[in-house]
């Protein structure tokens, strides 16, 4: 058996830690928008959100000396990239508030399931029977997840459901940008856009709610986390096969599980951790056929 060389095992420790900053950082959010949900709308969480995010972008590209890499070019595709992103995230948060974090987020991971269904009709990838099985195997999983009837079915899980799709195109659109454009750049117009939709739909009532001295700290703690989860993730990437990435990610479940155990007193439901191993194996299977594939 030959073995693996050291610096590739270093690239994967590496790897596997970033991955570990974005579990963290993810599972935080999920904490900081649930104790948020009490005093604002989903809206507003976004809006607040977006520009704490704004602030550490713009900061941080000055000081590495990025700024200059914001363009003014493909804001068509940046602006249905955030919509996508912002109808996600809001239904994440309002889901958030129905249903246990554990649903929530086994029904997020049917997002990259979806990415394969729309990949076709947007990026003009073929769909392979690999691909249609995996899709077929995630859905049995979101079943076993939701198992839907009308006594159990809920306005939650539909929105963490949707939340998935509105995720999917996020990334579709993000892979297309990321063709030309630089991730600070991505970066800037996600957090500004999103900015300007929050207080549109915030304030079409004409009431903004102002957060308290309690939700301050969730709300810079939920602004921090997006963007160190999505920054993990991106450094994660560039050092490991997505292979490697995927099975780390797949901790979020029984960290944010033990979370709404022991924060929530949510109970552990086999059929949701065992709805999302299905989902989990689906994207695996994928990924690990997509990598397998010898260049032409």
């Amino acid at each position: 058996m030959t073995d693996i060389p050291r610096s590739e095992t270093s690239d994967i420790l590496r790897a596997a830690a970033w991955m570990m900053g974005a579990v963290v950082a993810f599972s935080s959010m999920a904490v900081g928008g649930r104790s948020v949900s009490f005093e604002l709308d989903t809206f507003e969480i976004m809006m607040f959100r977006s520009f704490v995010g704004l602030f550490i972008v713009v900061l941080t590209a000055r000081l590495i000396g990025t700024l200059n890499e914001v363009t003014y070019d493909r804001l068509g595709t940046h602006a249905v990239r955030n919509m996508f992103h912002f109808a996600g995230q809001n239904l994440w948060f309002f889901a958030l508030t129905l249903i246990p974090l554990a649903q929530v987020v086994a029904l997020e991971f049917t997002s990259p399931l979806w990415v394969l269904i729309l990949s076709p009709l947007f990026l003009g990838e073929r769909l392979t029977r690999l691909r249609i099985g995996a899709a077929t195997l995630g859905f049995i999983g979101v079943l076993i997840v939701a198992r839907p009837s009308p006594d159990t079915i809920s306005i939650g899980m539909v929105s963490a459901a949707l939340a998935a799709i509105g995720f999917a195109g996020t990334m579709i659109l993000t892979k297309r940008l990321t063709r030309t454009q630089s991730l600070t750049c991505i970066l800037f117009w996600m957090t500004a856009m999103q900015a300007v939709f929050g207080v549109i739909c915030a304030g079409y009532d004409g009431d903004i709610a102002l957060p308290s001295a309690t939700s301050v700290p969730w709300l810079i703690l939920i602004g921090m986390a997006g963007l160190c989860a999505h920054f993990c993730l991106t450094k994660a990437l560039t050092l490991a096969p997505a292979t490697v990435i995927v099975p780390v990610d797949f901790l979020r479940l029984p960290v944010i599980a033990i979370i709404g155990l022991t924060v929530y007193a949510e109970p552990l439901d086999i059929f949701v951790i065992l709805g999302a191993a299905i989902i989990f194996g689906a994207n695996y299977a994928n990924i690990w056929a997509e990598t397998r594939k010898k260049p032409a």
